[in-house]
């Protein structure tokens, strides 16, 4: 039992240190450059074409819900009877 909070606490203290294993360079003059070039795109479509797949589902995703709303609430009110 002891020795896994030893374990523990050895695992701990590692992932705590404030020292980091290896530096990391600075992406954000790279990212600034891409983001700041005029090439007719908008802002959330400037990035890779991840960013434009994640648009487009995420825009059939909400024209999808609208619609499923708008059923649900045309089906939720009662026929009139004739």
């Amino acid at each position: 039992m002891s020795r896994h909070v030893f374990a523990l606490q050895r695992v701990a203290r590692r992932a705590l240190s404030c020292s980091a294993r290896r530096q990391l360079e600075n992406q954000v003059p790279k990212n600034q450059k891409l983001f700041q070039e005029d090439n007719g795109l908008p802002i959330h479509l400037k990035g890779d074409t991840i960013e434009g797949k994640l648009f487009n589902i995420s825009s059939l995703l909400t024209v999808m819900g609208g619609g499923y709303v708008l059923y649900h609430v045309m089906v939720g009110f009662p026929q009139k009877k004739v």
